[in-house]
């Protein structure tokens, strides 16, 4: 009887427990390149924020970071400052003399610099060898700080809704008409890179404000905003090579002649962007309205001006509403 021959495949201890090595080996490496692969996908982000870089200062230089760059509050920072308020138990009080803390006007403020100076100072000779940068009482009590019909608080109301509805980037180049004591501009100057803010203002107090406290107050010296001291809308000494991407004027045609106001807008055309840059005017454009509907249009058209229309803007802080008018550029 002939016997059935059975074949297969035989392997041996040793092999099998090479193979097995060698996929374990294979496994490890395999699982640590995939974790230390950076994910490509893009980060999820609140509203109004985005990846962008900004200009810091290192060791004296200005270096570029990336940045995550918030304008505007979400409902989610406003719930969580509410839950800090109500997890501490606090309640408006009184400003009203206590422990360590001793209310005082800015008048009597300013009263006390003067006489008394501070509680560690140089005396003498050595009075004047210690500040680099001297600031006039009146400034370091923040007098200017009253100056405007609205509290200084306004003025971040009023940068969230520019830099939001012009679409600004770090690399924007915003021009204002009219910057004061920066109440505004402190927002654009720390928002943009170095230089990319200027400004054209014609009050001397609020100039010194603006250079000699708030700038340096507020550690942006290094931004060198170019803001220069002028009027009658004269805009020669910001170079003819810059192109804006916002012009703005907050309560500034108020003031002014209608006819000047004219003339600063056809000088301004050349320097806005055209189709999306964008001229903001706020509380009215009587300037324009006057004229009559259609002679208002005719005119804005004949310098390349279109009207895009009116918005509102709410106050974070107080009950208060911006009123904007929008422009664009409408021919290149």
């Amino acid at each position: 009887m002939a016997s059935s021959s059975q074949k297969g495949v035989v392997i041996t201890i040793p092999v099998l427990v090479l193979s097995v090595s060698a996929a374990a080996i294979f496994l490890f490496f395999l699982l640590s390149s995939l974790s230390s692969s950076p994910c490509t996908c893009p980060p999820s982000t609140p509203d109004s924020t985005f990846t962008t870089t900004a200009a810091v200062v290192t060791g004296g230089k200005v270096v570029e970071e990336v940045v995550d760059r918030r304008i505007s509050v979400s409902r989610d920072d406003i719930e969580w400052v509410k839950d800090q308020i109500r997890a501490n138990g606090l309640r408006m009080q009184d400003n009203v003399l206590r422990k360590g803390i001793n209310p005082r006007t800015r008048a009597q403020q300013l009263e006390d610099l003067n006489n008394f100076k501070g509680i560690s100072h140089y005396e003498g000779s050595e009075a004047n060898n210690h500040t680099a940068l001297p600031c006039p009482g009146e400034l370091l009590v923040e007098e200017h700080h009253s100056n405007y019909g609205e509290p200084w608080g306004g003025g971040r109301d009023v940068f969230e809704f520019l830099a939001e509805s012009s679409r600004l980037t770090a690399n924007s180049r915003v021009l204002e008409i009219g910057c004061g004591t920066l109440r505004v501009g402190l927002h654009f100057i720390r928002y943009l890179k170095p230089e990319h803010f200027h400004c054209l203002e014609r009050d001397e107090l609020s100039l010194m404000a603006a250079f000699r406290y708030e700038l340096p107050s507020q550690g942006l010296l290094h931004k060198r905003p170019l803001i220069v001291r002028g009027e009658d809308m004269d805009f020669a000494k910001f170079g003819s090579d810059v192109m804006y991407d916002l012009i703005y004027a907050s309560a500034v045609f108020l003031h002014m002649p209608d006819k000047l106001v004219w003339v600063g807008l056809e000088r301004l055309v050349s320097r806005l962007k055209p189709y999306d840059g964008r001229i903001f005017v706020s509380h009215n454009i009587k300037f324009c309205s006057r004229l009559g509907g259609d002679e208002c249009t005719k005119r804005l058209g004949s310098l390349g001006l279109e009207y895009l229309g009116k918005h509102t803007h709410d106050s974070l802080l107080f009950n208060h509403y911006e009123i904007w008018f929008e422009f664009r550029r409408s021919k290149a």
